[in-house]
């Protein structure tokens, strides 16, 4: 792998249900042609529709088990006896040409990638309070009252590790969520670190 001030950005976004990550992200794409999601793999049945390699990376749970051994995710979990997946090959490879990779994840997995690629930009997406955040999972109409009880509690618990994260961004206006968002990706775009061969230039033109 190249020397990470060489590479793409690994973006990070995590948020609750209701956060608009999924808007923000496909915004992000529209500015930033370099931008790519990453293709987890997965060891759970295609469904109608979806490709492998496109959609999903399909495997059986003994070829998962075999990787992770091999230490090949940046971040995994288990769900309902199906594994998800981050694989390094997959995301390693496209930052090495100089793209940048989005990962839409949970705090668990965001703190395991930032585990092993220290230099990934951590973004949490959160409404401004509770109720609001409430209000946008019950106008969606696709989870029970009980369902969304379970998801305000989760995110009051998962608030408390805000401070992990690079940057903080309060869905209060989409509109300006998204100028926010992009202004991050800018700013990371010109740090000194990530610019080895602009220094190198730089140095020489003077």
């Amino acid at each position: 792998m190249k020397d990470m001030a060489d590479t793409g950005l690994l973006i990070v976004f995590s948020g609750p249900s209701g956060a608009g990550k999924g808007t923000i992200c496909e915004a992000l794409r529209k500015n930033f042609p370099n931008v790519n999601y990453s293709i987890s793999m997965t060891t759970r049945q295609p469904r109608v529709g979806e490709k492998d390699g496109v959609d999903y990376y399909f495997t059986s749970a003994s070829e998962f088990e075999t990787l992770l051994k091999k230490q090949a995710f940046l971040e995994y979990a288990k769900v309902y006896d199906h594994y998800y997946g981050t694989p390094k090959e997959h995301v390693y490879g496209l930052l090495a040409q100089g793209k940048h990779v989005l990962l839409e994840i949970d705090i668990q997995g965001a703190m395991q990638v930032r585990a092993q690629y220290p230099n990934c930009v951590c973004i949490y997406i959160v409404p401004p309070s509770l109720d609001i955040l409430a209000k946008r999972l019950r106008e969606r109409h696709t989870d029970t009252e009980e369902v969304i009880c379970k998801r305000l509690h989760k995110t009051k618990e998962e608030l408390q590790w805000i401070s992990k994260y690079d940057y903080l961004i309060i869905n209060n206006d989409l509109s300006q969520a998204i100028k926010e968002a992009i202004a991050i990706v800018q700013a990371e775009q010109c740090k000194v670190i990530r610019l080895q061969e602009k220094r190198e230039k730089i140095l020489n033109a003077y």
